[in-house]
């Protein structure tokens, strides 16, 4: 069980004096199996869940449980149960001292006195910034927080990568994702799921009408289409021949886009690059020399005429 299901799993728990496992499941978008086995998984640590079976039957946390949020406000709550988010991006959304209050009246009754072991939060910090990479500008995320909270469709002003202008759009908004220290709104445009950098998201303005958002659809589950998207693009695999000694350095720059093949000659390693056009063969561009480009034809001509535009800068 994950640190974050665990901490959401006493939450609901707690809420509620009696509940089932099927809404358990759709609370913590989980499957009723895995429900059964984090709920096997607490008693066997020595909470005192009570799982009764039958018609009348549900699950049950009773007193001496291992949280307490007696003392939590709904908006202490409320930020608890954001996941993920280091003391940085709270900070960016507005909630870090809602958070700070609700963890300081967060207790669990196995101090580390008792235990003989260290808390957890003793030994994990977070920081979710990506490396070497500057704070990001543009829309603070608390500024958007109130309006997407009231559930009406924005008008926004967006600037895409490749524009220079930003233009409006209206869209219907699921929500924030905060991704490798950057904050994005997710949001459907005509229909489509889409993402928009808040960096590059110029103004808003909010709409009289209700957001329109597909049936069925939450943030939590566009936001993983999307970014799953991103993450594993398929469109246009780019091979290559790599020195060896720059498979670490590759494996930090390309993520899940690299594959790693067989050896292919003293000291080099094929590779294969997963990219959604024959411009993402810029990617290889970090490695200078110590890559050979051998396919498809069009990536060979595209980093053959990158190479040459950059010789000309350099000559000049």
């Amino acid at each position: 069980m994950t640190p974050d299901r665990f901490f959401s799993l006493l939450l609901a728990l707690q809420a509620r004096e009696t509940t089932t496992t099927t809404d358990l499941a759709a609370q913590l978008g989980t499957s009723v199996r895995t429900v059964h086995r984090d709920l096997r998984w607490l008693q066997e640590a020595g909470l005192p869940v009570l799982i009764r079976r039958g018609r009348w039957g549900g699950v049950t946390l009773l007193p001496g449980g291992a949280l307490d949020t007696s003392r939590l406000t709904p908006d202490e709550r409320d930020h608890l149960a954001l996941h993920g988010l280091d003391d940085a991006q709270r900070e960016q959304l507005g909630a870090a001292a809602e958070a700070r209050r609700a963890q300081q009246k967060v207790r669990l009754t196995k101090s580390a006195s008792s235990t003989g072991v260290l808390p957890l939060s003793a030994v994990v910090t977070t920081d979710n910034r990506p490396w070497f990479s500057p704070d990001t500008e543009g829309l603070p995320p608390a500024a958007l927080v109130g309006d997407l909270r009231r559930g009406v469709r924005l008008r926004i002003r967006y600037r895409r990568n490749e524009e220079t202008e930003a233009t409006w759009r209206v869209v219907d908004p699921y929500g924030l994702l905060a991704k490798a220290g950057r904050w994005y709104l997710v949001a459907d445009s005509s229909g489509d799921p889409r993402l928009y950098a808040l960096e590059r998201l110029v103004g808003w303005e909010p709409m009289r009408a209700a957001r329109r958002t597909r049936q069925g659809a939450t943030l939590d589950g566009v936001a993983a289409g999307l970014t799953a998207l991103w993450e594993n693009p398929d469109a246009f695999r780019i091979h290559a021949e790599l020195d060896a000694d720059h498979i670490g350095t590759a494996r930090r720059i390309l993520g899940r886009r690299l594959t790693v093949g067989d050896t292919a000659g003293a000291g080099r390693v094929s590779i294969t690059v997963a990219g959604r056009n024959v411009e993402d063969v810029r990617l290889l561009l970090p490695f200078g020399d110590s890559v050979t480009v051998t396919g498809p034809p069009e990536a060979r001509a595209r980093i053959g005429q990158l190479a040459a535009d950059i010789l000309r800068t350099y000559e000049t």
